[in-house]
């Protein structure tokens, strides 16, 4: 006879359907609760146990990740609309097939020109293991997907991420050699042997993995140091790979090759591990001695190329000569470009030091003084001799950057520029003091200095923070000499504090601006390099319909029309994030597809904008106004940060090397977040996406759309700027439900837990939810969340009422929360079932209670094991030549048996929830 047994996952799938349609038709109806009470008592009766609870998560986590594969090959074109590469390069050479093809010096200019740039950043989003990772890249790429692939992360090395970041970045390059070999071949069809003297180099890489030093104290110059040298050996490496198949044409420069690969290895070996000064002069030694060998600039391999090109013997060997060649001009001795990174109070602290300033950069009142004694300063600074041992003396994290970027330039690779950038730049000062250091220790000709604009107050005084720095003749003689300006926007911290779709509008405006503020200042013929450091996720800045909308989203027609009648040359430049952006780059497949993208984009010509947004000025600026204001005082209100820390950070898994909260208070009682600014901005945007309510890229919508609902549907239906912003937030609300963040704050509730012990009718259980309602009562957020969840509940009606077609959650989505959330619940039983102890380490039973509400149940295990032992131990066994007393009193099998391994388990399956919820959102943060 066949099994009949109903599958338990179909069966909570139809129930939740069921309670779902019923809440429609209920005002207090509550059907993730419901579902939630449903699985505990199956749990109670034994219909289900951890077992399968664990098989129904990795159930649903397979098939969210599934379906992430899918949405990451539509994502890139993978599902038929990649662009193709022979297409676009044959329309560069002949615009109009009809007609004859463009100059070549024109189409030299087209394809050696930059005109894109990808930066590999190691932000925390290494949100699955690596072999997870790459499975699910390989499902996009049309693999099936494994069974059995575990969900979880574990919390990356920097090693390990630079590992992740060079695989990412090696694609990347062989896709971006596919791109030259393309624009080469089309020019060969039409110039003849000319096309052998083209260098294209239209997409960079560059990468901060390694050298990013805002807020991490685990990375030593030394460190760096290695990391950029082995970038460089990789560089030489595959050179190295290119020239193996190519003969004798290429024989001279394959041994030259060598030479500087074995030099640099030699390199390698002699950076220390720590700085101690004997072993930094050693390094020094090997460093100066096999400078030569290793080479520090492209020049001598470039002119062995155009040897070896002139004396190849076939066109193909030409052409795999002019890819390899066309690699090493782009990024130089690297695999790919290098970007730094500080925050701007570093940069006051050193120049500080070094110039006797007493006055804060923040004040004010003092500005224009400082403005004049750093001009002053800059006008009369000479550099200073440097080597390693200052490197080993110098105290200051900014000047020491400084330093380490000297040495690169002078000892590793002077060819291609370093990115330096600052964090937190909010005043034109940032920069001057910046420009000081640079000069101060001989390196502002290898550095570009770009300041981050990445809070609301630095987008909104962005264009004032320049008009400081451009006035003066210092930092604009600096920019000459480079040629370009640069500047990086954020999307994390602009996005959490005042909405994502406000940060993007106040990024746009910025953008604008920046013309008339060249003109002013007679530099209107540099090159503009914008670098958007959005994240993957729409909390982040990261489009979700394709990539072709994520970089119209970041880098708006208008703002590149805009630069375009200017005459100023644009480079754009665009964030690939941890693991979760690195995914892109995940096969050969995945790389060209979105190297094609990104070099349909980079052609693309520009023409006249006509987008009614631009012609509705007033009402967009009100619109993004209110949005703004709605999510400051959402900041502001002190539910927001009971919401995010009631149990946020006990959700996530650690993605990098930072914790999510910036300190924690020890053992001794329940960590509180009293402002969302003592999160950091990726763990922030990950909770909100746990708690099923994506604030950040939906709060304000609904005042602001209701406030006038025609010209929103107006502008929705006709404005193409308006509604790829407006896809954020309908992405946002698919992935957010007000019955799921309703049942988080009914947890939150000692409410609802007196209900339930008054109708338990299970012996025992009556008295463990009396003991969670006492727990919860004590742990005294109810009031703030239910206040906060009011605010955003008539946000979202009026929302809804403004934008009837707006998505949302999918069933399976909803009972994965409701599933946590029954798992939860489970974890707070066992909680008031912890034994008393004496205080041990600042800790009570009653801390260790909250704690565990607070899902900080790692910890929480940790000290229970230790206050009481699973076995007797080590005395188990010998003879003391004693009688002994019985032994069974040291043990606590019992404890361990019935709470404390229970509780480890629930808690796993919990944090497995939470990856099934990533994969359904399509990345962390």
């Amino acid at each position: 006879m066949p099994d009949i047994t109903p599958d338990p996952l179909e069966e909570l799938l139809a129930r939740l359907r069921e309670a779902r349609a019923a809440a429609a038709q209920d005002p207090f109806g509550d059907p993730v609760l419901l579902i939630a009470l449903a699985i505990s008592r199956r749990m109670d009766d034994g219909v289900l146990d951890l077992d399968g609870l664990a098989a129904m998560v990795q159930r649903l986590s397979d098939a969210a990740a599934t379906d992430r594969a899918g949405r990451i090959a539509a994502y890139v074109g993978l599902d038929g609309g990649t662009p193709s590469l022979a297409e676009l390069a044959e329309r560069l050479v002949r615009p109009d097939p009809e007609d004859s093809p463009i100059p070549f010096a024109r189409y030299r200019a087209l394809v050696e020109t930059p005109r894109f740039a990808a930066v590999f950043t190691a932000h925390p989003t290494f949100s699955l293991p690596y072999a997870t990772n790459q499975a699910l890249a390989q499902a996009a790429s049309g693999a099936a997907w494994p069974e059995g692939m575990v969900h979880r992360p574990t919390a990356p090395t920097l090693a390990e991420e630079f590992r992740q970041a060079v695989a990412a970045i090696q694609r990347g390059r062989d896709a971006l050699d596919g791109l030259a070999a393309a624009l080469l071949a089309a020019a060969r069809g039409v110039w003849g042997d000319r096309w052998t003297g083209l260098v294209p180099r239209p997409v960079i890489l560059a990468s901060w993995v390694g050298y990013d030093t805002d807020g991490r104290t685990d990375i030593g110059w030394w460190d760096t140091l290695r990391l950029r040298l082995t970038m460089k050996r990789l560089q030489l490496e595959r050179l190295q790979a290119q020239m193996a198949p190519l003969g004798d044409a290429a024989a001279p420069l394959a041994d030259r090759i060598g030479a500087a690969r074995d030099a640099v290895e030699a390199q390698i070996a002699a950076v220390p591990e720590k700085p101690e000064p004997q072993a930094v002069e050693r390094l020094a030694a090997v460093m100066l001695d096999r400078r030569g060998e290793a080479l520090t600039t492209t020049e001598p391999l470039l002119e062995l190329f155009r040897t070896a090109i002139a004396a190849a013997p076939d066109d193909a060997t030409r052409l795999a000569l002019a890819v390899a060649r066309g690699g090493l001009a782009a990024h130089g001795l690297a695999l790919a470009h290098t970007h730094v990174r500080l925050n701007a109070a570093q940069v006051h602290n050193a120049v500080r030091q070094r110039l006797g300033l007493a006055v804060s950069a923040d004040d004010m009142a003092q500005r224009r003084g400082l403005l004049a004694s750093i001009n002053a300063a800059l006008a009369e600074v000479t550099p200073q001799p440097v080597d390693f041992g200052a490197l080993i003396a110098e105290q200051a994290s900014a000047a020491r950057l400084m330093l380490v970027c000297t040495q690169i330039a002078k000892h590793v690779d002077g060819s291609a520029p370093i990115r330096f950038l600052i964090a937190e730049t909010e005043t034109g000062y940032t920069l001057l003091a910046a420009l000081w250091l640079a000069k101060r220790f001989g390196c502002d000709h290898a550095i570009e200095l770009s300041p981050l604009f990445e809070t609301a107050e630095a987008l909104d005084r962005g264009e004032r923070v320049l008009e400081e720095a451009l006035r003066s003749p210092h930092y604009r003689d600096y920019l000459r000499l480079h040629g370009r300006i640069c500047l990086q926007f954020g999307y994390s911290d602009s996005g959490r504090y005042v909405g994502q779709l406000a940060a993007s509008y106040l990024a746009e405006r910025l953008k604008l601006r920046l013309v008339d503020l060249l003109r002013r200042h007679k530099l209107d013929g540099i090159e503009v390099v914008l670098f958007d450091t959005h994240g993957e996720s729409v909390g982040r800045g990261g489009h979700p319909d394709s990539l072709a909308d994520r970089m119209a989203y970041l880098s708006p027609p208008q703002a590149r029309a805009a630069l375009d009648r200017a005459g100023l040359k644009l480079r754009e430049e665009m964030a690939f994030q941890g693991g979760d952006g690195y995914l892109l780059f995940g096969t050969p497949q995945l790389a060209a597809a979105t190297v094609a993208g990104i070099a349909a984009h980079a052609f693309a010509p520009v023409g006249p904008v006509d987008d009614p947004v631009y012609a509705e000025a007033d009402y967009v600026a009100d619109f993004f106004a209110t949005v703004r204001r709605e999510m400051q005082a959402l900041v502001a209100d002190p539910g927001y940060a009971a919401l995010l820390g009631a149990f946020g950070p006990g959700l996530l898994d650690r993605t990098g090397s930072r914790p999510a909260v910036r300190q924690s208070d020890g053992m001794g009682g329940p960590m509180r977040i009293s402002h969302p600014s003592q999160l950091r901005a990726i763990p922030n945007n990950a909770i909100l996406q746990q708690l099923g309510w994506m604030a950040n890229s939906l709060h304000g919508l609904g005042i602001a759309a209701e406030a006038n609902p025609d010209a929103f549907q107006d502008l929705l239906a006709r404005s193409p700027r308006f509604r790829r912003a407006l896809a954020m937030a309908a992405r946002a609300s698919a992935c957010s439900d007000i019955g799921v963040l309703r049942a988080v704050v009914d947890t939150l509730d000692p409410g609802p837990w007196l209900d339930r012990a008054g109708f338990t009718r299970r012996p025992g259980r009556r008295e463990t939810l009396l003991g969670v309602a006492g727990a919860v009562d004590r742990l005294d957020l109810d009031a703030p969340t239910r206040r906060l969840f009011r605010r955003l509940q008539a946000d979202h009606l009026s929302l809804r009422h403004a934008w009837p077609g707006l998505p949302v959650m999918p069933d399976r989505l909803v009972l994965l929360h409701a599933l946590r959330l029954a798992l939860i619940h489970r974890i707070w039983l066992l909680a008031v079932e912890l034994p008393d102890f004496s205080p041990r380490h600042g800790a009570t039973r009653e801390t260790m209670v909250l704690r565990v509400l607070q899902l900080d149940v790692e910890p929480v295990l940790a000290l229970l094991e230790e206050i009481f032992p699973a076995a007797p131990g080590a005395v188990v066994g010998l003879d003391f030549h004693e009688p002994a007393p019985a032994r069974e009193g040291l043990s606590y099998a019992r404890e361990h048996a019935a709470i404390f391994q229970p509780m480890a388990r629930l808690f796993a399956l919990v944090r497995g929830c939470g990856a099934a919820i990533t994969h359904e959102v399509g990345a962390f943060g």
